[in-house]
């Protein structure tokens, strides 16, 4: 197996196991809609086995933060089909991220306030249309209005396929309302969805299922980053709780779990283990100090992933499928420009050139 060897994902074939990671790039235009240099971004980029899109909000409330695009009006909808469009007419594949920041938001952002497991505020300075601003204390979920929040997932995951995305990934990491939920420390419920693991997993299990349903397990999957410490949020007992999770998954029938490698690797390798579909693996941690590269993909290939994901290495390489198949230079991102902000740093990034 080759991290350049082809792959059945559902009901598409993948050319290639590299899948570009969802990556928050916070351009979109005024009403959540996708933009020409948006289409023109994930066309440059379409070589990728899949392409996972930025996070989209699938409500109003959802909305983590300024310049984030949607899939919950119809003029959203009709924004994004130039995107996938062009994405397929380069001869690639896409999936939306579908991401729901729960209390990783503010009222200055989407105008009311955040909602979450509890009454906890997330830890750190959450971005606002006016600069960062300490994270506000979400309103706690009425038990009657949690169903409602699992189902949004599902509604934007129709109106992706409206939009021509082959698929959607629910994003269930980096401290957003499904990891929120799933954590120890920001879910304080003591009703069906808080307190022992079987609870903390259902509201994830609740929107997997509620998204397979609409749209097919085949185009259905889920992001999750075990252990990780993102906005604040903890976990007692990732292991257990991770391993609970992909086992009450499993039947449910989603294409594929993709992990972080935010825990150590036995934890990882027996998620793995638990986990009889698909996974993708992202194997450095997000925005940490290294970037994945051929020998961490190879690794984990090894380790049983079927499909390895880059973050930031996609950002300034178009072509980084190339670049690594022929193990041409990486080049470097500029990080002043990842989010917010015009076509530098964007489109501006070109493919290797080659010299006589």
């Amino acid at each position: 197996m080759s991290l350049f060897s082809g792959y059945r994902l559902g009901d598409l074939t993948l050319p290639n196991r590299v899948v570009m990671a969802p990556m928050t790039r916070a351009r979109a235009a005024a009403g959540g809609l996708a933009t020409p240099s948006m289409a023109a971004y994930y066309a440059q980029r379409a070589t990728a086995g899949l392409i996972i899109s930025e996070g989209v909000q699938p409500s109003l409330i959802g909305q983590s933060n300024p310049g984030t695009p949607g899939l919950h009006t119809d003029e959203q909808v009709a924004s994004w089909r130039p995107v996938t469009d062009a994405v397929h007419a380069n001869g690639g594949r896409i999936f939306a991220q579908i991401m729901h920041g729960g209390r990783v938001s503010h009222p200055e952002t989407m105008g009311m306030r955040p909602v979450g497991p509890s009454a906890v505020p997330a830890v750190g300075e959450v971005f606002t249309p006016t600069g960062r601003q300490p994270a506000p204390i979400p309103r706690a979920l009425d038990t009657t209005e949690v169903p409602e929040h699992a189902l949004s997932y599902a509604r934007a995951a129709r109106r992706a396929v409206d939009a021509g995305f082959d698929g959607v990934e629910l994003h269930g990491a980096n401290g957003y309302l499904i990891s929120q939920f799933l954590s120890s420390n920001a879910n304080l419920r003591t009703d069906v969805y808080g307190g022992s693991v079987t609870n903390r997993i259902r509201f994830a299990v609740e929107a997997v299922s509620a998204t397979v349903e609409a749209i097919g397990g085949a185009r259905t999957g889920i992001r999750l980053s075990p252990g990780a410490t993102f906005w604040g949020v903890e976990e007692t007992d990732s292991s257990e709780l991770y391993t609970a999770l992909l086992t009450a998954l499993a039947p449910i029938g989603p294409a594929h779990v993709h992990l972080e490698a935010t825990v150590d690797d036995d934890v990882l390798i027996g998620l793995r283990r638990a986990w009889p579909g698909t996974l993708i693996m992202n194997p450095v941690l997000p925005l940490g100090p290294k970037q994945t590269g051929r020998a961490e993909a190879d690794r984990w290939l090894g380790l049983g992933a079927e499909l390895i994901s880059f973050g930031r290495g996609f950002l300034a390489n178009p072509d980084l499928v190339e670049r690594l198949r022929t193990g041409l230079p990486i080049a470097p991102t500029d990080e002043a420009t990842y989010y917010a902000g015009g076509d530098a740093g964007y489109l501006t990034y070109p493919a290797y050139q080659y010299t006589a």
